[in-house]
């Protein structure tokens, strides 16, 4: 690096954010970017320590963040982007939406602040599109295998496109209308503009790839057709069943699972109708979105975007500490409260609320029946008399993924599951079935876009090597 000490003399800054009376009113990305000499002094505050936690432990596809910032640093933005497409196929994505693991290891966030690890990656894979540096990666050598890719979320879509680089013929099956899974239309556009998916699909498609939406295995196309015309088949189909609230008054109209909201919300940002008697609208209404994680945040921001009267979330954990626990020291992922940007917004948080009951008229959701929760060793109980209720005209269930023990990819292909029902491999990423192997959340549960890149390019050396 030009300066070993840079941190010590320049302070860490992130890009702005746009005031919130104005990102409100659209679906436009919320954060900005920082200048190209801004990133580059940004980039020598990574001290290249001698033991780089960012790299080793931070993050799971291995980005060589002290490498590519010491390039960046010296102006050498193509070496930059080299050294980074190496170990992460879309680090346009990750620079925009991941939690950025690699900070929370970085060695100057043991007492201070980190290094911009995750606006460094985002900034170099923007230079490398507007230079156009980003460019298809042709094989010329052609394997005459062919793979089958169930799936075109991260895993399925890194996988993809590490297998069409190796000469295989690559074909990536989608059951929705658009490719790109939950990065389509489970993250809202003011955090990943779908223009973003859209020209890393075009560059696969150049190297080869071929994309087949709105195709469902066992509805469309069936396992035994697939096994007897493909070589090898990756399933890469995520955890697409939503973790459900069983409670009375769960029949009521206006509750909905969260992810078929968001799903609406990014066809109507591309362009889409939406028939009147389908559309989840917001508007005008009060709104409860029942958990705390991202998707939860997710659904704050649009309601707010779309004009909600208010909009409260609930979440059954205890509030987390402000600053990390002596049980969570560094370079451990922070178990911290987190404010998101839809946070900000408007919204109202509670935590240790547990979900008792809907109420409704007419056969419509008026009003969720809380309790207060509390929780001692990892447990909980009610709190005598501490009922409440909250008035919802709309409640949004965000509560996770659980594995789809009844999916027609495990029954078609006769595959063998774990306790909990996802699929099973070994550390080839082979499943029970000779040729059919399996990655990303439908093998681990729901998880990290980054760790289902990585999931993703893990099992494509291993299919190639299957092939080979």
């Amino acid at each position: 690096m030009a300066k070993h000490d840079g941190f010590l003399h320049i302070e860490r800054q992130s890009p702005a954010y746009r005031p919130v009376e104005e990102r409100t009113r659209d679906f436009d990305p919320v954060q900005g970017m920082l200048s190209d000499e801004e990133i580059r002094q940004q980039a020598n505050r990574c001290m290249d320590c001698g033991v780089p936690f960012c790299h080793m432990y931070g993050c799971p596809v291995g980005n060589r963040i002290p490498d590519y910032s010491d390039a960046l640093y010296h102006d050498d933005w193509k070496g930059a982007l080299e050294l980074l497409q190496s170990t992460n196929n879309f680090p346009e994505i990750t620079g925009r939406i991941c939690p950025a693991l690699c900070e929370a290891a970085c060695t100057l966030a043991i007492n201070g602040e980190a290094s911009t690890c995750q606006h460094i990656e985002l900034k170099i894979a923007e230079k490398g599109w507007e230079m156009g540096w980003i460019v298809p990666e042709v094989s010329t050598f052609k394997s005459g295998k062919q793979v089958m890719v169930i799936g075109s979320g991260p895993a399925g879509l890194a996988a993809a496109q590490q297998l069409a680089r190796k000469g295989h013929k690559v074909v990536v099956l989608e059951k929705s209308d658009r490719i790109g899974g939950l990065l389509m239309y489970g993250i809202p556009n003011f955090k990943l503009e779908k223009s973003v998916i859209d020209r890393r699909i075009e560059q696969m498609k150049a190297e080869g790839v071929k994309f087949e939406t709105e195709v469902e295995v066992g509805r469309d196309i069936s396992p035994r057709y697939i096994n007897n015309n493909y070589d090898a088949v990756l399933i890469a189909s995520g955890t697409p069943l939503a973790r459900d609230l069983n409670v009375p008054g769960r029949e009521y109209r206006g509750i909905h699972l969260a992810l078929e909201f968001l799903t609406q919300q990014t066809q109507l940002v591309l362009g889409d109708t939406i028939p009147e008697d389908q559309l989840i609208d917001p508007k005008g209404k009060h709104v409860v979105v029942i958990g705390g994680g991202d998707t939860g945040s997710d659904c704050v921001g649009s309601v707010i975007r779309r004009g909600c009267a208010s909009v409260t979330q609930i979440e059954l954990l205890p509030e987390p500490s402000q600053e990390r626990l002596v049980s969570n020291p560094w370079p451990e992922w922070p178990a911290i409260l987190r404010t998101s940007s839809s946070h900000h917004e408007g919204a109202k948080r509670l935590w240790s609320i547990g979900t008792k009951e809907f109420y409704g008229t007419d056969g419509r959701v008026v009003k969720v029946g809380c309790t207060r929760l509390a929780w001692e060793g990892g447990s909980f109980t009610e709190i005598k008399g501490a009922d409440f209720l909250l008035d919802a005209d709309l409640v949004l269930l965000s509560m996770g993924f659980v594995p789809y023990r009844d999916s027609p990819l495990v029954s078609g292909f006769g595959l063998e599951t774990d306790e909990r029902g996802n699929i099973l491999v070994d550390e080839q990423y082979r499943t029970s079935k000779k040729g059919v192997f399996a990655a990303g959340d439908a093998v681990n549960g729901a998880s990290l876009v980054v760790r289902a890149i990585a999931r993703g390019r893990e099992s494509a050396e291993a299919i190639d090597a299957f092939l080979q």
